[in-house]
Formats: structure tokens, C-alpha cells, sequence
């Protein structure tokens, strides 16, 4: 059971620009037929779970595991897993979360609650972060072998490290020249 999926599961939901039905297309990606059974009521359980996945995700990155773990337990117990053994030939079986027949929204959320807990308790909160890019915002799960990653992708980390940059060459331009 790949539980780092399962975790970027809830990433991928708390960096979604959800504004209608249509966009869990592109949250679903590969997973076409959530997207075709979603309803409007899968669509409002997922941004309401959004916000409460932002929140752990902001708990822990401020070092504030209980409140992290807390808002994970509501969640667990909110959409519980039914763990089922699926599989599309003889060779190729594996563990989903959910079984089929619940709601779009609670079979994804389960997975997306579950893999967060599981990366909790093998790599503690502080491994989830916040991009330090102040134009952005997204949440990530920091795989870095020395807990020190804190943008959310590369191109975070360079658009802010230009921007760093060009701020201190305009201070240093700014400044007015030492007299002789």
C-alpha cells in the first residue's frame, strides 16, 4: 500500500484552485471516473475537508503536533477506511482505502486523511510545510534527507530567490555612495 500517494492525495487537494464542479477533473488526473460521478455535494465536502487539510498542514509547519493530530483525528473519524483488496488481473493486486459504493468525496478523503496520518507517525508534522514563497502558498510534504526544504517546487524556490536577490541590488543602488 503506497501511503505516500495516499498522502499526496491530500496535497494535491489543499493546492486545488476549486471553484466548481468542473475542476475535480484535474484533482482526480488519472482517476477519470471520480470526476464523472462527482456531485455538487462531493464538490462542497472536498473544499470544506480543503480547509481542514490546509489546517493540519499549518499546524504542523508552526510546530503544533497536537493540534495536527487532532484535526487528523476528526478527519479519520469523518471518513473512515474500509481497506478492500482490489486488482485488474490475477498479478496485479493491491489495498485501496475505500470500497466502491461510497461517495466520491468520502472515498477520497479517507485515502487523503489516512496517507497524512500515516506520514505523521513515520515522519513527524514537521515534515509538513508551507511554501515560503510569499506569492504562493502551497502545502508539500518535505522529503528532503534533512528536514530543510521550503518552497513547494523549484520554480517557488527560484522565483523567490531572483526576487531576493533583485531587492537587495536595488537597496545596495539605492544607497547613497561613502563620501571620500
Amino acid at each position: 500500500m503506497d501511503f505516500d500517494a495516499y498522502a499526496r492525495t491530500a496535497v494535491d487537494l489543499v493546492n486545488a484552485p476549486l471553484t466548481e464542479l468542473t475542476d475535480l477533473t484535474e484533482l482526480f488526473g488519472e482517476q477519470e471516473w471520480m470526476a464523472a460521478e462527482a456531485t455538487d455535494r462531493d464538490f462542497n465536502a472536498l473544499k470544506r475537508a480543503q480547509r481542514r487539510l490546509r489546517d493540519v498542514f499549518e499546524h504542523g509547519a508552526a510546530g503544533r503536533d497536537a493540534e495536527a493530530v487532532a484535526e487528523l483525528n476528526a478527519l479519520l473519524e469523518a471518513y473512515p477506511i474500509r481497506p478492500r483488496i482490489s486488482g485488474h488481473d490475477a498479478h496485479d493486486w493491491h489495498m485501496h482505502v475505500t470500497g466502491r459504493g461510497s461517495a466520491v468525496s468520502s472515498e477520497f478523503l479517507a485515502g487523503a486523511a489516512w496517507g497524512l496520518a500515516v506520514w505523521l507517525c513515520e515522519h513527524g508534522s514537521s515534515r509538513f510545510g508551507i511554501c515560503a514563497d510569499e506569492r504562493c502558498g502551497n502545502v508539500y510534504l518535505d522529503t528532503s534527507s534533512n528536514c530543510c526544504r521550503r518552497f513547494c517546487s523549484e520554480r517557488c524556490a527560484t522565483r523567490s530567490h531572483v526576487a531576493a536577490h533583485r531587492a537587495r541590488k536595488r537597496a545596495a543602488e539605492s544607497e547613497p555612495a561613502p563620501v571620500a
